[in-house]
């Protein structure tokens, strides 16, 4: 499975012809705050094709566990003829629950609303991210709520990809209500509370569980159970061979592999 995911990246990796590529930093994608932290932290990065128009947009939610981390482009997704936005969200313990997610729900609306302007089609963007940014992928995919006040439907982006994201109320949401961070409690802040049957892919993908962090291979599982019973067909990768840290690039070959199938459609 290892090597065969690294092939496929290989490939990925190599495009049939070059493509010229920019890069505009710090945009803010949230309305100047009196809050100097959050005008801070609400910015994005934004890498995208300037000789092609109608490009899927894949937005990176960074790891880091709510708590540190900063946006980057991945280097996967470079050169691979699709836009790429990575924002900044704010951060425990500057800022408590849910801001981090509302903060992640108004960077998804900012692009699509905004994507069109760069060249992008605003019915072609993907979420994903790894870690604590795979959590607020799946939040903001199952819970609709956060988007909902965006004026924007879940179901109506092209794809989710959470990278070894928590399914339970994330351990640091439960760290700053003074719980145990490492005893896992399921409530309103917990994706897998949130299961439903979705309209667009998710794809759930979390590395070796002999290497993974504490229970993340048996959440996911779980939550792809719980999805199952409510009608949702979602597959689920583990990817032998990959800690925590190093699942991450075999995982955005998968992501990459399902913008290529979509583009066919």
């Amino acid at each position: 499975m290892r090597w065969t995911i690294l092939l496929l990246f290989v490939a990925f990796v190599s495009p049939t012809y070059a493509q010229n590529y920019k890069t505009e930093v710090d945009i803010p994608y949230s309305v100047l705050s009196e809050d100097s932290y959050k005008n801070e932290r609400t910015k994005l990065d934004i890498y995208y094709p300037t000789d092609k128009k109608g490009f899927a947009t894949v937005i990176f939610l960074h790891g880091g566990g709510l708590e540190g981390g900063s946006k980057h482009i991945p280097l996967e997704l470079q050169q691979q003829q699709i836009a790429v936005v990575a924002p900044n969200y704010r951060l425990s313990p500057k800022a408590h629950h849910p801001t981090y997610i509302e903060d992640a729900a108004e960077s998804v609306a900012w692009t699509i609303e905004n994507i069109a302007r760069y060249g992008g089609d605003p019915k072609k963007i993907y979420l994903a991210g790894h870690s604590a940014g795979g959590y607020l992928t799946l939040m903001l995919a199952l819970d609709k709520s956060y988007l909902d006040r965006h004026g924007v439907d879940a179901d109506s982006l092209a794809g989710y990809l959470p990278i070894s994201g928590q399914t339970n109320t994330h351990y640091t949401i439960r760290k700053e209500r003074g719980m145990d961070p490492v005893v896992p409690i399921i409530d309103q802040y917990a994706p897998i509370y949130h299961s439903r049957q979705l309209a667009p892919p998710l794809l759930l993908v979390t590395g070796d569980r002999r290497t993974e962090l504490t229970a993340r291979y048996t959440e996911n599982l779980h939550l792809q159970d719980i999805l199952r019973a409510k009608g949702a067909e979602v597959p689920f990768y583990e990817l032998q061979g990959f800690d925590h840290s190093t699942v991450i690039t075999p995982a955005l070959t998968l992501l990459l592999e399902m913008v290529k199938e979509n583009q066919k459609e």
